[in-house]
């Protein structure tokens, strides 16, 4: 009876940390937002020994930070950081698109994600637009039919969504990007994987520098703040 406990508890901390990341993709968490242990415990329906190990294991990921006497709170990432996140997306994504059998099950899941993230736009809803593009790029790497790939690019995304979190215009960020997606959907279904692959490659160069000149405004703007107090 003992182990078979344990061992459910074992389980019960990656699932939990599973959900909690899963917020995080899809913004509900916030940069920098602490996190009750008491009332995210009673929320996810854990103990709150599961929860610290959850903890444990996003601050493990980057996603969480944990402070002496202050605390556990959802991450802030760095300039550095998302740099990094889009070298990670370029040596993902791209190979997984150029190489995909264009009646893979994920490509109609992609078009779905395209179809609502167009919904999302005409209602406004720009963080609903943000987590279907999400879904959309996981998408893109299910083609490649590797679980542990997924797992690690879910982790990756959950940071990015994070540095997308700070940005103030979330509409310029993903408004560009929609029409890209749905011609990507297309040359895939059309039989030219290596076409969709090229459109990806420039579509990641031109949000990267979407992301990296909003963190630079936002940082010099902290900045003269600081000089001005």
């Amino acid at each position: 009876m003992t182990d078979a406990v344990t061992h459910a508890s074992a389980g019960l901390a990656p699932e939990t940390a599973a959900r909690l990341r899963d917020r995080i993709i899809t913004g509900r968490l916030r940069p920098g937002e602490r996190l009750s242990e008491a009332r995210l415990a009673a929320e996810m329906s854990v103990s709150r020994n599961t929860l610290r190990e959850v903890f444990r294991l996003l601050v493990h990921e980057g996603l969480l930070t944990h402070l002496p006497h202050r605390g556990v709170s959802v991450a802030v990432p760095s300039m550095a950081g998302v740099l990094d996140i889009y070298r990670l997306r370029r040596l993902i994504e791209i190979p997984a698109l150029a190489q995909a059998w264009p009646r893979h099950a994920a490509v109609a899941r992609m078009g779905a994600e395209v179809a609502q993230a167009q919904a999302a736009q005409a209602a406004g809803d720009w963080r609903g637009v943000g987590s279907a593009n999400m879904r959309f790029h996981a998408g893109i790497v299910a083609l490649a039919d590797s679980p542990r790939l997924t797992a690690f690019f879910a982790q990756a995304m959950a940071e990015l969504r994070l540095a997308f979190g700070l940005l103030d215009d979330p509409e310029q960020l993903h408004a560009p990007f929609l029409q890209d997606n749905a011609a990507i959907i297309d040359l895939l279904q059309a039989g030219d994987p290596q076409a969709a692959a090229a459109r990806l490659a420039d579509y990641l160069d031109r949000s990267e520098r979407v992301v990296m000149t909003a963190f630079a405004r936002r940082e010099h703007a902290a900045g003269a703040g600081g000089r001005g107090a």
